[in-house]
């Protein structure tokens, strides 16, 4: 099944975005390798492609995961988590409509 992973990011979290974000990436593209991500980006703080110093305000990740709690546990684990770049994250089931 498919889900959504939701990270919001602590406020002046950049430094610590860019330092974690090649281990972040690295597991992005294992999930894409094994065919299971959907989609995965940044939301900018601030309405513009490249943010610059305002950053990004959180994450969006769609994959397949085999349960919530997989899908929970992968999340729990990302390198954001663990540099303190997210503030929070919610993990919920999805259903994709669009596009077919």
């Amino acid at each position: 099944m498919l889900y959504a992973i939701l990270g919001d990011d602590v406020p002046n979290s950049l430094e610590r975005r860019l330092a974690a974000r090649p281990a972040h990436v690295a597991r992005l593209e294992q999930l894409q390798m094994e065919g299971r991500l959907v989609l995965a980006g940044p939301t900018p703080s601030v309405d513009s492609p490249n943010p610059g110093p305002a950053g990004f305000s959180g994450s969006i990740i769609v994959a397949t995961f085999d349960s919530l709690e997989a899908a929970r546990a992968w999340a729990d684990s990302d390198p954001y988590v663990a540099a303190g770049v997210y503030a929070n994250v919610n993990v919920k089931p999805f259903l994709q409509v669009f596009p077919r």
